[in-house]
């Protein structure tokens, strides 16, 4: 029996199992950053603590190989789904008490973990349930689907939170009720989509089968060093990871930054927006921006091939951070202006969005151990969003704003200078299909 005759129709599941991924990723990386800033921290303090969640991201391929190795990618996949809602939930019950802050990054980070975990596994189901060619033609759709979940966290739900506060338009709860009500909603959000997964997700193949004589653990290890050591032995390797580090440089000093400028008050440099309008710049119109333009990356892709759209599809990643620069020397005070200018940035940010991950998924992680090869390449690419996330506050209060963006801007130069040098060394045909199992 063929795999497109086994395996369900990738819309059936791909679409839910990137949402899932954008969800928890984003609750570390951004909402949490708004969650504090309304309960007082600087951003010299939330820089600090939700950055350096990224070294669960970072370290994730120490045991990405165990997900190769155990059980199948379905099982770590549902596991981690239904961990996250359980831990989103307990950080609502959290908030309200005397210890809330050290209590809720420490949940934070547990879910950072899971998060991660769940990456390795969807990856994994998302690269071996798939062939060459349905890789090409969904990449779009998957960034699209990651970014849905972006929306629901950064947007919708940020929204939720200024009406939920507001005593002229809303219900005039306190912050900390308000960010209750909003992480409880996430929680459930996840334990639905588990559910759904429960049913529809595909196995994304079975436990690699071990080749050599050892046994017990001393197999086990052997095969995580082979993970490791067949990795760096890829051909143009150096460059494929000098890749991964810079190409989204400028984003990760973007990333935490740019909610906060439009938060912030004009007195120290910021747009002075609330909650409600800043969830509505970022999961509205911006998000519908981002997620045309992911789908037209990935269409450019699948015309014209990722190698001869690479340098194109860096452009429009980058450039477009010229938006930040502008609004924090012009300081507009239309909200629709600003909205415009936050709205063509995320669209080029949705074009030029696709190409690492695919990158990664059809240049570096072929071979046998594709989950974990991926899951390095992936972890060194949260490497740079940890280290810039961590120092993007310090940076940012000593220079303003205004500075600020313009060393993003040429934060971007390392990720033209190596998007140049990118190696390409596999040629896929549209039809090459890996090897996995469709049991559900």
């Amino acid at each position: 029996m063929s795999k497109k005759d086994t395996i369900p129709h990738p819309l059936t599941w791909m679409p839910t199992l990137y949402f899932a991924m954008g969800v928890p990723l984003n609750i570390v990386a951004v909402v949490a950053a708004i969650m504090y800033k309304n309960l007082g921290l600087s951003n010299t303090e939330i820089a600090l603590y939700t950055g350096s969640m990224y070294v669960a991201w970072v370290v994730k391929p120490l045991w990405s190989p165990f997900i190769d190795l155990f059980k199948t990618k379905k099982f770590f996949v549902l596991f981690t789904e239904f961990a996250i809602a359980m831990g989103l939930g307990a950080v609502a019950l959290a908030l309200p008490l005397d210890g809330w802050l050290p209590l809720t990054v420490g949940l934070f980070w547990i879910i950072a973990f899971l998060s991660a975990t769940q990456d390795i596994a969807a990856d994994g189901v998302y690269i071996n349930a798939m062939t060459a060619e349905q890789q090409s033609k969904y990449i779009g759709v998957q960034g699209i689907c990651w970014y849905a979940g972006k929306i629901l966290a950064t947007g919708l739900l940020v929204s939720l939170t200024g009406y939920l506060h507001s005593t002229e338009k809303g219900l005039g709860l306190s912050w900390v009720h308000s960010w209750m009500i909003v992480m409880g909603a996430l929680g459930v959000t996840m334990l639905v989509v588990g559910i759904w997964h429960r049913i529809k997700l595909p196995t994304g193949g079975k436990a690699v089968v071990l080749d050599d004589s050892r046994s017990g653990a001393a197999h086990v290890f052997h095969e995580f060093g082979d993970v490791f050591a067949s990795y760096f032995k890829k051909k143009n390797i150096f460059l494929m990871m000098m890749f991964v580090v810079f190409y989204r440089l400028a984003e990760g000093l973007l990333e935490k930054i740019g909610p906060l400028f439009l938060i912030d008050g004009r007195e120290v440099g910021g747009l002075g927006l609330d909650n409600v309008a800043v969830g509505n710049i970022i999961g509205t119109f911006g998000s519908v921006a981002f997620m045309v333009g992911a789908l037209l990356g990935g269409i450019i892709i699948s015309k014209v091939g990722l190698k001869r759209s690479l340098m194109f599809l860096c452009i429009m990643l980058n450039v477009p951070n010229l938006a930040f620069v502008y609004l924090s020397y012009g300081l507009p005070t239309n909200i629709t202006w600003i909205t415009t200018v936050i709205t063509i940035e995320m669209f080029g940010y949705g074009i030029g969005s696709v190409s690492l991950m695919l990158y990664m998924m059809q240049q570096i992680a072929p071979g046998k151990y594709k989950t974990a090869h991926y899951a390095i390449s992936t972890g060194l690419m949260a490497l740079t969003m940890m280290v810039s996330g961590m120092a993007c506050g310090a940076i940012q209060e000593a220079v303003g704003y205004q500075y600020y963006f313009i060393i993003v801007m040429i934060a971007t130069i390392p990720s033209f200078i190596i998007t140049w040098f990118a190696p390409f060394n596999i040629e896929h045909k549209p039809d090459e299909i890996p090897t996995a199992t469709a049991e559900t």
